[in-house]
Parts: C-alpha cells; sequence; structure tokens
C-alpha cells in the first residue's frame, strides 16, 4: 500500500516523499483511516515503527481541509502532549516536514529555556502545538495559552509520562480542553495505570495494536554479557574499538554514571558525549545534533533524556547498566532497528543486577543469548539465572592474542 491509498491530499504525500517514505507502516496504515474519520484512537506500538506519522499525518490533512474559514485565528486546534524535550523537538519536526506545504502553523514548548520566544511565537498565532506538560501549565497559568478551541488531543508516550510522575500534570490539563474533541493515546506498553487513564480520556476508541504489548522488535539482535561492574568500561571501551559500531547510544541509569562513562571513553580516545537532565537544554541539542550528524558516534544517555532521540540508522544500543523497570529495557532497544532496518541492542549484567534481568526476560518472554567469551572475567561468586550461565573460564585477550568473541561485521552498515 501507498500513502495515496491512505485518502492523503497531494501536499502531504508529496512532503512525505520528501522525506524519504513510499509506504506507510503498518500503525500508520491502521491508524490513519480512524484518525482522519474522526475516531478516538488507543495506538500500541513499540519505537521506531512510525507512530508520530500515524497521528501528525491525518491532524494536518483534517486541519488544512477546514481552510482559514474554518480556522480561529490565534487559537489552537490541535495540542500533543510529549514527556520529554527531545521528543518534542522530535514531533515538532515531523509536523514541520509534513506540512511543509500547507498553511499550518505549529510550536513546540518545553521548559528549561526561555519562555520569551515561545510567547512571541504563541502571539503571532499556532494552528498545531506540541508541549511538554510543564512548561504548557506554567503558560496556561500566566495566560498565554487557552486551550477552548482545541478540537485535536494526543497523548504520546503515555507510559513514559507515567514514569515521569507527570499523569497529575497531564489530568490538569485535560481539564482544560474542550469536552467535545478527538483524542489519540500512543504508547509503547500498557500498564493497568494507562489503561485506566485511557478509559478517562478516550470515547469508544478504536485500538490498534501492530505488535505485542512489551515484546521487542524483531529486527533486533539482542546480546548480553555477564561481566563485573569495575570491568564493564573496560568491556565498553573493548567493544567500542570495533568501526562495525558506527553509530551507539550507551544507556546509564544516572546522570553522575552517564558523565563517568563519557570520560572514561573520551580518556580512552572514544569521543562522545552525554545528554541527560542536568545538561541544559543547549548543551543537550548541541549532543544530539552532533550524534545525528555523524561527528561523534557515541552518545551516553539517561532514560528520560534518551526519549525522543530518533536516529533512522542506530547501529547499536548497548545497556551499560540494565534498567530496574523491565518495559524501560524495550523503550531503550527500540531506539534501534527503526524503520526496517536492522539493530543489535548489547547488554551488561553483574552480579547485583540478576533480578533486573529476571524481570526484562520475563516481560520479553525470552532467554538474551549470552556472549560467554569476552576479556572479563565474571566474579566466582556471581550465581546466574538458569539457562543464562555465564562461563568462568574466560581467559584475557592478552593472553590469547585474541580480539574479543563478538559477532563483528553481521550488523554493520
Amino acid at each position: 500500500m501507498l500513502f495515496e491509498n491512505l485518502n492523503i491530499n497531494k501536499d502531504i504525500v508529496k512532503a512525505i516523499k520528501e522525506e524519504g517514505y513510499i509506504k506507510p507502516t503498518p500503525i500508520q496504515e491502521e491508524a490513519i483511516p480512524y484518525i482522519l474519520k474522526g475516531k478516538d484512537v488507543l495506538g500500541c506500538a513499540q519505537t521506531g515503527t512510525g507512530k508520530t506519522a500515524a497521528f501528525a499525518v491525518p491532524i494536518l490533512q483534517n486541519i488544512s481541509a477546514k481552510g482559514e474559514l474554518g480556522k480561529v485565528p490565534g487559537h489552537i486546534s490541535a495540542l500533543i502532549l510529549a514527556p520529554t524535550r527531545e521528543l518534542a523537538i522530535q514531533i515538532g519536526e515531523s509536523f514541520t516536514g509534513y506540512g511543509k506545504y500547507l498553511d499550518v502553523k505549529n510550536l513546540v514548548i518545553f521548559g528549561g529555556v526561555s519562555q520569551d520566544p515561545q510567547t512571541r511565537a504563541l502571539k503571532r498565532g499556532v494552528d498545531i502545538l506540541i508541549a511538554t506538560p510543564g512548561r504548557l501549565l506554567d503558560l496556561i497559568d500566566q495566560k498565554y495559552i487557552d486551550l477552548k478551541n482545541v478540537e485535536y488531543f494526543v497523548l504520546d508516550e503515555a507510559d513514559r509520562m507515567l514514569d515521569m510522575g507527570m499523569i497529575n500534570d497531564v489530568k490538569k490539563i485535560i481539564s482544560k480542553l474542550p469536552k467535545v474533541r478527538q483524542n489519540m493515546l500512543f504508547s509503547a506498553t500498557m500498564p493497568k495505570e494507562i489503561l485506566t487513564l485511557t478509559n478517562s480520556i478516550l470515547k469508544n476508541p478504536v485500538s490498534v495494536e501492530v505488535t505485542p504489548v512489551s515484546s521487542t522488535v524483531d529486527a533486533i539482535t539482542q546480546e548480553l554479557y555477564f561481566v563485573d561492574r569495575k570491568h564493564k568500561k573496560h568491556l565498553l571501551i573493548d567493544l567500542l574499538k570495533d568501526k562495525a559500531l558506527t553509530s551507539v547510544l550507551v544507556f546509564s541509569r544516572t546522570k553522575h554514571g552517564a558523565n563517568i562513562i563519557t570520560k572514561e571513553l573520551n580518556s580512552a580516545g572514544i569521543e562522545a558525549l552525554a545528554i541527560h537532565g542536568n545538561k541544559s537544554q543547549n548543551a543537550r541539542q548541541l549532543a544530539l545534533n552532533s550524534f545525528k550528524e555523524g561527528k561523534i558516534r557515541v552518545l551516553v544517555a539517561t532514560d528520560i533524556a534518551a526519549r525522543g532521540i530518533d536516529v533512522d540508522e542506530l547501529s547499536h544500543v548497548i545497556n551499560y547498566d540494565l534498567p530496574e523497570v523491565p518495559e524501560t529495557y524495550v523503550h531503550r532497544i527500540g531506539r534501534t532497528g527503526r524503520a526496517g532496518q536492522q539493530g543489535t541492542a548489547l547488554s551488561f549484567c553483574d552480579v547485583d543486577e540478576m533480578e533486573y534481568l529476571k524481570g526484562i526476560e520475563k516481560l520479553i518472554c525470552k532467554k538474551i543469548p549470552v556472549i560467554e567469551e569476552h576479556s572479563y572475567k565474571v566474579s566466582a561468586n556471581t550465581k546466574p539465572l538458569e539457562g543464562n550461565k555465564p562461563t568462568m573460564k574466560t581467559t584475557t585477550a592478552k593472553n590469547t592474542g585474541k580480539s574479543l568473541n563478538y559477532r563483528r561485521g553481521r550488523n554493520s552498515r
């Protein structure tokens, strides 16, 4: 199926093609017709499956179809809520790209930067507002924003909103919306709290689920290294010596940890930058843009900061620290293997993370294959899960003269 077959107008189709897309992804093929018809939609899909376009394209079409007579000057027609600045920016870029031939204005607002450019743009008038909850509530309180004319409301990455404690802010924002509106909620996972929220927001929704809840994208190769915490940095450096790892997103559990990892890599001659909540917005954008443009091949991130990182050819995700919440693993590895590409997710696990591993494997309903031969032994007191037994007889590359037994080149692109 082509985008033309979804009854999308020629100006949007032209813009989509210029963005490099010809055929809709499954969630786009499923969701777009329902949204065009005015249905509320509950979308469940992994990251990287094209869900931004699934709501951006029909919203752009519906607003542009009304023409000037259908628009209320100076009022917001569509509101999209996103949990992080990076994701909000990404969504804004998508609306700009898909709507480049339309007379529809969008604006992205988020905290951590001066509000003055945002308030000036609001005064000039916008049709589509993409926002993080905190800044949106601030500007509502200051009377810069009125949501009474919103016709389309999208809650994106709803599960991450829950993880980040934003649900109360979301509820405050919803209370300021008109009762009659079209609603869309998208999430990679569907914990019971999200289902409860869904029931309070959506009216007779159409459910669109293109991959099983909490499953991992089939295109992603997953591998596991059992390694003592003190040797994780050495293993990471050795792996990154392989140039087949062309673009790598490394996940740290903490901001401090991300800084330490970045410092260790730079000291080893591997150029890397960190992105996390303690960095200024300018520093975060500089790091993200440098990564996207290929100026650096390694970006070290915390989970919150990584939301919204959209790199089409991200070759590898490395879980330096296993996440405490199993669903977070799904989000992390979904950064690679996007848009039908191949990708690899490598995870480091020390003895203190065994319970996290158990939760992850229970969630994804599979054992992650273990790379048993590498240069850094696990401690003798490590007790791995049944079926994931690491080798206790590894020898170092220094002693054997051999390089790491990493299956090089399989995913090089």
